[in-house]
Parts: structure tokens; sequence; C-alpha cells
């Protein structure tokens, strides 16, 4: 008998190899479930833009429709708070009109303002204290005083330093500009920054962020650098939170608060150039981009891209009227089709050969500005209306060439786009995108970055994740948190539009079963939510499939549920109520002007009738009409439509019954 001997470095080695195989599977499956997360995070990101652009028009028609205009209309006026009028007195002014009392324990600014000011500053939020109001409003009436001696298209050079530093969206994140100030320096004469748009909402900071960043622009006019972004407009603070959070935090003095930062985000810069090479701006360009217009237009006229010029809007409709027979342009009109929003772009803006209209100056400003705030790069080649977000554009690599090539240009550095890696380099290199708020969707979900340009122009990428339970958690349980997180979400938009996948899904089960094929269910849901997701693979985390391999299509609305059950609110009403409610929530909280949380029944039909008449929804008068008189607990002629809203959200039944 012969026996064969095999050396034990042979099983070893198999050993090895099995588990390197084991680990790199499992290693792709998180990072596949990390990527449809994140992936289902900025799709709805995109089209919740695309509802903000809706609801701005729809302040627009409020204020043509409505019977008492004056309830709407501080959303495009100054707030009913003082004016400042005379520039040269305000800081004499804030200091005569508002006291600092002894009580106050945070910095005490006195201007021109130190470095020293500015690390007051610093140390006061770190340790979550306020800045008290007067002096917020004393630093934003300086701001604006410098500000509007700045040109629309800064230059710098980086001959007068070593490197210049670059760094895009933070979205109100704090502790980002901390560690990015404690990696890289705080701004000086020798270490100079361009902050590229984006300071504000989604964060719970965002005060706190210009704050540092305009009391360093004082400090350092010339080495510290504030591009605008699309999210410096107070329409789009309505609805991320910015505007929530000074009437929070500043209770007497907000109203003067936004009225002076509506005039200061009109004044920031449009864009940087650097060595005249490198142009950094907040979004990206189109393929009418004029840099040499962009410099010369007056950037303040435009206090939010969210409300086109009123001669943009006259346009529309003469444009309208001619053409009667011809269907509007998806990025032209506001119509409310199959469930989705269609909005004004302004790359589809485009008017018809022989449309005899003269040429406006307003819409070529408000095209050019909506361009560079609100465009993404895609790598096919032309210039298309941007359809996620509902504004600005796609530009491909062509479109970047060829503006190059005009202004001989060497790179492009935008943000306005998440990155799971904080940047990402495209068009074969010349265009980089940077962004700089970690955790931006969840915490764990992204590293965000800066970038450090030599000389040579050269970028040095710095990463960075602020880490506050992430290192006490593995790759799995992160992976987790953010993907439970993200179909979550994304079950509260299925819910929303309940009725309409229900149709939708019906028309391929032609023999009623309740059930259809997996490809038919994705069509489906595409077709009604129009997300671009790669349904298939999420079919298994959100509808039940048979033994047969058919999709039970009603499995998707199985763990979820209203708020609270109102019989009053009948299940079409119900659904619309759910979907529009961040949109009723800002309109309501616009005509609440005593900040009571009460808003009178007349208010809210008179509302409610003209915003489903806006978007073209059918729901009848009455049922609204009995549903606000249930709400009406004391019968006193009002609702607390905190309330009312809360019960048209969206509950978990399994998350509920585990946290109970």
């Amino acid at each position: 008998m012969v026996f064969c001997h095999v050396p034990l470095t042979f099983w070893v080695i198999r050993a090895a190899i099995l588990i390197q195989k084991w680990y790199r599977f499992t290693m792709a499956r998180l990072e596949m479930r990390r990527r449809y997360s994140l992936s289902i995070f900025q799709s709805i990101e995109y089209a919740d833009e695309q509802d903000q652009l809706q609801l701005s028009n729809f302040f627009t028609f409020m204020l043509d429709h409505c019977t008492h205009p004056e309830s709407v209309s501080q959303i495009f006026t100054s707030p009913s708070a003082p004016q400042v009028v005379d520039e040269d007195l305000c800081l004499k002014e804030f200091e005569k009109k508002i006291d600092v009392p002894d009580s106050y324990y945070g910095p005490r600014l006195s201007f021109p303002l130190t470095v020293e000011d500015a690390n007051a500053l610093l140390h006061a939020f770190r340790n979550e204290q306020l800045l008290h109001a007067r002096y917020v409003l004393q630093l934003l009436s300086e701001t604006r005083r410098v500000l509007k001696e700045m040109p629309n298209i800064t230059h710098l050079s980086t001959s007068y330093s070593k490197e210049i530093t670059v760094c895009g969206d933070l979205h109100g994140n704090l502790d980002d500009l901390l560690l990015i100030f404690y990696k890289n320096g705080l701004p000086s004469e020798q270490n100079r920054y361009v902050f590229n748009g984006d300071f504000v909402d989604r964060g719970k900071n965002s005060m706190e962020i210009l704050i540092i960043l305009f009391a360093f622009l004082l400090i350092y006019p010339n080495d510290l650098h504030l591009n605008r972004g699309n999210h410096e407009d107070y329409i789009m603070n309505l609805r991320y939170g910015f505007t929530k959070e000074v009437s929070k935090k500043y209770k007497d003095h907000w109203k003067q608060i936004l009225c002076l930062l509506r005039d200061v985000f009109s004044w920031l810069p449009l864009a940087t150039i650097i060595d005249s090479k490198v142009l950094i701006l907040h979004g990206g360009i189109s393929d009418t981009t004029d840099l040499d217009f962009l410099n010369a237009l007056e950037r303040n006229k435009l206090k939010s891209l969210m409300r086109p010029p009123k001669s943009v809007r006259n346009r529309q409709d003469q444009m309208k009227k001619r053409i009667p027979t011809t269907k509007p342009s998806k990025h032209i009109a506001n119509q409310h089709v199959a469930g989705k929003t269609q909005h004004i772009s302004s790359s589809g803006f485009t008017e018809p050969p022989g449309s005899n209209l003269p040429p406006d100056p307003a819409l070529k400003e408000w095209k050019q500005i909506l361009d560079i705030l609100w465009s993404d790069p895609r790598s096919q080649n032309g210039c298309t209306p941007n359809k996620c977000r509902g504004g600005g554009c796609y530009f491909g690599p062509d479109v970047t060439a060829k503006l190059f090539e005009r202004y001989n240009l060497k790179m492009l550095i935008r943000s306005h786009e998440f990155k799971p890696e904080g940047y990402e380099i495209s068009h074969d290199g010349k265009v980089i995108t940077i962004f700089s708020a970690s955790n931006y969707y969840e915490e764990g979900s992204n590293r965000g970055a800066y970038i450090k340009l030599n000389p040579e122009l050269t970028p040095r990428f710095v990463q960075y994740q602020v880490s506050k339970f992430t290192r006490r958690r593995n790759l799995r349980e992160r992976v987790g948190t953010i993907e439970s997180s993200a179909l979550k979400s994304l079950r509260e938009k299925i819910y929303a539009h309940r009725s309409e996948l229900i149709s939708a899904f019906a028309q391929y089960d032609i023999n009623g079963t309740g059930r259809i094929s997996v490809n038919d269910w994705a069509a489906a849901m595409e077709s009604v939510l129009q997300l671009e997701l790669p349904w298939r693979m999420l079919r298994s985390q959100l509808a039940q499939m048979n033994p047969d391999g058919e999709v039970d299509f009603m499995s998707c609305f199985y763990d979820l549920k209203m708020g609270q059950p109102i019989k009053e609110a009948q299940p079409a009403l119900a659904e619309t109520l759910c979907r529009y409610r961040k949109d009723l929530e800002i309109i309501f909280n616009i005509i609440d002007k005593d900040h009571s949380g009460l808003i009178s029944l007349e208010e809210f039909s008179q509302t409610w009738r003209l915003f489903t008449s806006h978007l073209g929804i059918d729901i009848e008068d009455d049922s609204i009409d009995k549903l606000v008189l249930s709400i009406d607990y004391n019968k006193d002629g009002h609702i607390d439509f905190n309330e009312f809203l809360e019960a048209f959200h969206v509950v978990h039944r399994l998350e509920k019954k585990a946290t109970s």
C-alpha cells in the first residue's frame, strides 16, 4: 500500500486561498450594498430638488392668485423687520439698538476684527455657544460691505503663497470645517483658501460656519475667498433647514439676520480663477457659458435663482401663447404628469425659430448664473438639460474642451455633487469635483476632501472623515446602518406614490393575480418614481417573491402606514398630503407670520386649493374641508398644522415594533 504524503504547507496555502476568496466576495457584496444605498440617497436628493423648484414656481402662482397675497409676498420682499438703510452707520446703529446683557458669556466682537476674535469664535462654537445677535448683524453688515467691493470673478496667483487650498460643500457640518482647519491650518496670508459654495442647509451648524468664514474674510480679504453655491439662496433655505435654524437660534432678531443674509448671499462672487489657468465655480458650465459676460453682470440682482426674473416669466407666457399647439418642453413647463413634476431648466429654455421675441438681458443673466451653480459633468459629449435636478445642464468633455480653448484654461474645479471618496476626476483629468462634507447622508457614508494646488497647479487631495461612532463599528455594521437609512427613505417615497404604483402594477397584471414578473415590477417602479435606481437588485429589500419567481407587488406596502389614522382622510387624499408634506410645511410656516403654529381654516383651504390647482391634482374640495374641520379639535377656526402634518408621515411598522 502506498501512502501519499501531502505537505502541511499545501493545506495552509489552500486554506489561505479559500479565506482570501471568501474575504473578497464578502467585501464585494458590502461594497455593492454601500453603492446602491448611496445611489438611493442621491436619487431622492435630486428628486427633492425638483420638488423645490416646483414649489418656488408655486409661490409665484400664489402671488398671482391669492386673495390676500401679502401672506406670501414676504418670501420675495424683505421681511417686515426694521430695515438697514445707511450701511455706513450699521455697526453703530446695531450697537445702539441691541443690548448685550451681562449674563452673555460668549465672544464679544469689536471691529475691525482680529485673529484673536476669530479664535474666540472657534473656541465658542466648539463648546456649542451662540454668538449674540448684535455681533451677528454687525458681522453680516461688514461682510456685505467687503463683498460689494469684490469682482464677480476673483483672480488669484500662487506666487504669493506656496499653495492654495480649495474646499467644497460643507452644508452646515461644522465638525468638517474644524477638522480642515486642524489638519491644514487656519486661513492666513501664507495659508490661502477658496471655499466653493454650499456653506449652509442640511447640517445643524450652518450659521456657525458662515460666522467663521465671514470673520476670516474680514481679517484676510485677500487670502480667504468665497464662491456662491446653489444653496446660498433664501428660497432654497426655506426647504433645506437654514431658515429654520436661524429662527430657532435667534428668536428675537431672526428676520433681520435673514434679511441681511439674503443680501450677503447675492453679493458672493460667482467664480475664482487661479493663475489664469484653473477655474473654480460651484456647479459647472454649459455650451453657452460666457466668463466675460459673467464678470460684467450685476450679480446681486438675482437674490434667488428659484424665481426667474419677471421678464423671463412673462417671456415664457408669451411663448406658450404663440405656440399653443406645441407641447411645452419638459424643462420649460410646470406640470404634474404621472406623478412627476416638470420644471424650469436653463438649458431647456429654448425659443422656437421665428418667435420674434426681442433679446432679453435678464434671461441671459439668469441662465448664465443658473448654469454655473446647478450643472453637473457627464461622460457623454454635448450639453443637455439636467433632468435629475430639474435645473442647469449636463456638460460633456467637448463642452469643457471648448471653454478651455476659448479662455486658455487647464482645469475646472467644481463641487455641488456628493462623492463617496470626497472627490472625483472626470473629462480626462480636466474636471475635478471636490466635496468637503463627510458623513453627508449618514454616519460613515462618505469621506470629505479638499484640494491643495501648488504653483505647478498639480492638485493634491487630502481626505478625511469626522468620526463620532464610526470607529466603534466594523465595516458590516457601518454599511448596514447606511443601507437601512437609505431603504427607509425609499420606502417612504414608495408609500407616498402608492395609488400610482398600484395602477402601474395592474397594467402588467392582466389576470388580476397580484403577481407580476421582476422585469415588469422594475419597469413599473421606474415609470412612477423616475429615480433611475437598480430596481432588480433592490427587489429583495422592497417586495416579496413567490416560489414561481413572481413579485407580490402589494408587499411593497405591507410594513408601512400613516402616522395617525384619520377617518376623514380618504386614501388618495392621505397619500397626496404625505407626498407634499415638506412643501406644505414650508407654505404654512410662511403664512404663519407670528409663528404661533396655528393657521386659520380659511387660509388652509385657500392655500390647498391653489396648490392642487397649480399641480393639477384632482382632489374634491369637500374631502379636504371635512378633514380640516375634524382636526379643529377645539372648534376655534384654527388648526395646529404641525400636528396636522405629523398625521401624514410614514411609519415603518417593523421599526415601531422593534422600539416599543
